[in-house]
């Protein structure tokens, strides 16, 4: 088996790569290396994959989705069944400065793969939405059969219209997709403008943390470990479609062409001080707060209902939040050899 995985410089991408690496599944790896974050930290995260024992199942391609030509020739050098979407323009706050890039990268770039995954053939195409997609709901759980109309920021806006992309090319041409809505996605080779990263490395300077919402945030943190293990899960089994006489009106993740949204969380939300209390102990430091008000386009709460995944793939969230802390403190430690 040939998987295509797009952002496989990114974190999750990184993460994912290198488990089917493990399973001795041929990945063949797309990613830009923008400088949206740290371009070494990308670059070290593909030398490890090439570093890896399985290696020689590793094939990197350094070239942006928004490069239709660039991404047909590699279609056609390698015959792949499954295309795991993960590249995107991420991070909430930097779409609100920055919407063009997120238009290039998350609708131009998005099109252009689903396209060729409908050209070549491809088998099942899954690829990253987002939990921002539930806008400010007042769900105790976010469901997937939640509406979505009401995005409060432009990334989640350009996520939402990828979802329904998908459906239109479910629909016309019976691609199996499945759009993934990941929750606060944390662990060791995160994002630096992520809160866990940025809390961690001013907490080890002795520089003040920022603290929005003043620190009444709750949020459904999910181990990498976790995320990959879904992915892996969904991408193994074949996708099965239950035909239905009606089509599902009241329910946006489902269809009656071969079409599936699904949450990917952890079903355990932490309030934001109960999070770097746990930092702070695990860190054996204790943080200097800056407390602020809520930012534009941040959502107080968010908490996964995990009931379809669990139903269709089984699948199980194992890691606890002080073991995914103290994961990533150590794998920070190492890195920046401190």
């Amino acid at each position: 088996m040939k998987i295509i995985v797009t952002g496989c410089a990114g974190f999750i991408g990184y993460h994912l790569t290198k488990k089917y690496l493990e399973k001795n599944i041929k990945v063949i790896g797309i990613d830009n290396l923008n400088d949206y974050y740290s371009v070494k930290l990308k670059k070290d995260r593909l030398k490890d994959l090439y570093n890896h024992p399985k290696s020689k199942n590793f094939f990197f391609n350094k070239v942006s989705l928004e490069n239709f030509n660039q991404l047909k020739k590699i279609f056609l050098k390698h015959k792949v069944s499954i295309v795991v979407n993960l590249a995107a323009q991420a991070g909430v706050r930097n779409s609100i400065i920055k919407p063009i890039d997120y238009v290039k990268s998350n609708l131009v770039g998005f099109s252009n793969i689903i396209i060729l995954s409908k050209e070549f053939n491809i088998k099942h195409f899954v690829y990253a939405s987002t939990s921002s997609v539930y806008g400010n709901s007042n769900k105790t759980k976010l469901s997937e059969f939640n509406s979505v109309d009401h995005p409060i920021q432009f990334y989640a806006a350009t996520k939402r219209s990828n979802e329904l992309i998908a459906h239109s090319y479910s629909s016309l041409f019976n691609i199996p997709t499945t759009g993934l809505r990941f929750f606060t996605v944390y662990g060791p080779w995160g994002r630096p403008d992520m809160a866990l990263f940025k809390f961690t490395d001013k907490i080890i300077k002795r520089k003040p943390i920022e603290i929005y919402n003043y620190g009444n945030h709750s949020r459904d943190f999910t181990y990498i470990d976790d995320v990959t293990n879904a992915i892996f899960l969904i991408t193994k089994k074949k996708f099965i479609l239950k035909k239905k006489k009606k089509f599902y009106n009241n329910d946006p993740s489902e269809s009656n062409c071969p079409f599936r949204i699904l949450n990917v969380g952890n079903n355990k939300p932490v309030n934001l001080k109960k999070y770097i209390e746990i930092l702070e102990n695990s860190l054996e430091i204790k943080a200097i707060k800056k407390y602020k008000s809520l930012q534009k386009g941040d959502v107080p709460k968010t908490n996964a209902s995990l009931l379809k995944i669990k139903k269709l793939y089984k699948y199980l969230p194992k890691t606890k939040i002080e073991n995914g802390v103290k994961n990533f403190i150590k794998w920070y430690k190492e890195y920046y050899k401190i």
